[in-house]
C-alpha cells in the first residue's frame, strides 16, 4: 500500500480556492480520493497521561495525515512508528531489516519534509479549554441561528471551508457568506450534534427535511488555532460516515 501512487488528499490539495459566485459543486469523485474522518474512540487511549493523550490527537488530525501522503514509502513508515507508536529505533529497524543509523536517519528527512510542507497550525481538541469550548459554543449557536456575520467572525480570515467528496472549496469570508446564502441555503436551521473526529473538535450536521424532522447532512471537522477557527471540513457521505461514528440517519421534530 505504501508504495503505491495514489495519495489520498484534502481538497485543498487539489487546487486553488474557487469563488463561490461562480462555482457549482460539479462531480463528486471517488471515495479513494480523499482523506476521511475516524472517531477518535476507535484510535485514541481513553486514559493514560493527558499530555500524550493530547500528542495522540495530533498525529491524527486531517492535516498531519495529508502531510503522510508526501513522504516516500520508508519515511513514512518509520514517522508512523517512531512518532506515533513509539517504537525503539532498534525495533524499527529489526521490522524493515535495516540498520538503527539509517532509520534516525528517514525520520530526520521525514520530519524536514513535513516541516516544509505546508501544514495548518491547527491544535487538537482540549476538552477541558474553556477558551476553546467558549468558541465551540458561540460556532454552534451562530451556525444554528445561520448567522453569517457571527460564523464568519469566528474564522481566520485565511481559514478554508471544503466539502468532500467534492473538488470544490472555498476561503474567504464574503464566498463563505455568498455560498451558504446562496447553494448552501438548505443548511439554515440545521441541528449540530458534538462529535469528536481526528483529534479534533467536530460536528454531526443534521439538516431540516419536509416533514419537519432534521436528516443527516454532513460530518463536520473544524480546525481551531487560538481563538479562531481555521478550518471546516464538511465530509458529505453520511452513509458511510454516520454508522461509523454511530449517529443516526434522523433526528425528529
Amino acid at each position: 500500500m505504501l508504495s503505491g501512487k495514489e495519495r489520498r488528499a484534502r481538497p485543498m490539495d487539489l487546487g486553488p480556492a474557487q469563488h463561490a459566485e461562480a462555482s457549482l459543486l460539479g462531480e463528486p469523485l471517488a471515495e479513494a480520493t480523499w482523506i476521511l474522518p475516524i472517531p477518535d474512540s476507535q484510535v485514541l487511549p481513553t486514559s493514560g497521561d493527558p499530555a500524550e493523550v493530547a500528542e495522540s490527537r495530533e498525529t491524527i488530525r486531517l492535516a498531519f495525515v495529508a502531510a503522510l501522503q508526501h513522504l516516500p514509502p520508508k519515511q513514512r513508515a518509520v514517522l508512523v512508528l517512531r512518532d506515533v507508536f513509539r517504537w525503539k529505533a532498534s525495533e524499527v529497524a529489526e521490522l524493515l531489516d535495516t540498520s538503527v543509523a539509517s532509520v534516525n536517519s528517514a525520520l530526520q528527512r521525514a520530519h524536514a519534509t513535513l516541516g516544509a510542507a505546508d501544514i495548518s497550525d491547527a491544535e487538537p481538541l482540549r476538552p477541558l479549554d474553556d477558551e476553546q469550548r467558549s468558541l465551540l459554543e458561540r460556532y454552534v449557536d451562530a451556525f444554528e441561528r445561520y448567522d453569517m456575520d457571527s460564523l464568519t467572525s469566528l474564522l481566520r480570515e485565511d481559514a478554508t471551508w471544503s466539502m468532500p467528496p467534492y473538488e470544490l472549496w472555498l476561503q474567504t469570508h464574503d464566498d463563505i457568506t455568498t455560498w451558504c446564502l446562496g447553494p448552501g441555503i438548505g443548511c439554515q436551521g440545521s441541528r449540530l450534534i458534538p462529535i469528536e473526529a481526528n483529534g479534533s473538535p467536530a460536528f454531526a450536521q443534521y439538516k431540516p427535511s419536509a416533514d419537519g424532522g432534521h436528516e443527516a447532512w454532513a460530518l463536520q471537522v473544524l480546525e481551531i488555532s487560538g481563538d479562531r477557527i481555521t478550518g471546516i471540513c464538511f465530509f458529505l457521505d453520511t452513509v458511510h460516515l454516520f454508522p461509523l461514528f454511530g449517529l443516526p440517519e434522523r433526528l425528529d421534530a
